[in-house]
């Protein structure tokens, strides 16, 4: 093969029960995806690929620990990020509440505290 697979066009993409892939679901099994036939750019050759499962393994979600971020009052763009972001105002301890995650991704760096 002279060219790279991905340079060539999809045509027809076929689910493993499909008339076409059952040949190669029989090969591969449960780990087969899907199968599909790319045409090279001149259009005088044509690959059959699989998509097969190699690995597969638990997503472990963080928990989202709130954090405690003291916006300025005069620093309207950051406070108005944060409420976009779903940031709640603690009235009585006068900081926002927020996902460490959030706090991170609005470089509020300087929070006071954590909570579980």
């Amino acid at each position: 093969m002279t060219s790279k697979a991905s340079q060539y066009k999809v045509i027809k993409t076929m689910a493993p029960s499909r008339h076409g892939a059952l040949k190669l679901a029989e090969r591969f099994g449960q780990k087969l995806v899907c199968v599909r036939h790319r045409v090279d750019p001149t259009g005088t050759t044509r690959l059959t690929t699989v998509e097969l499962v190699v690995e597969r393994t638990p997503i472990h979600r963080r928990s989202d620990t709130v954090v405690t971020v003291r916006i300025g009052f005069g620093d309207r763009a950051s406070r108005a990020a944060a409420i976009a972001a779903g940031a709640t105002w603690d009235r009585d301890a006068k900081v926002w509440r927020m996902p460490l995650r959030v706090a991170r991704a609005l470089n509020l760096q300087e929070w006071t505290g954590e909570e579980s």
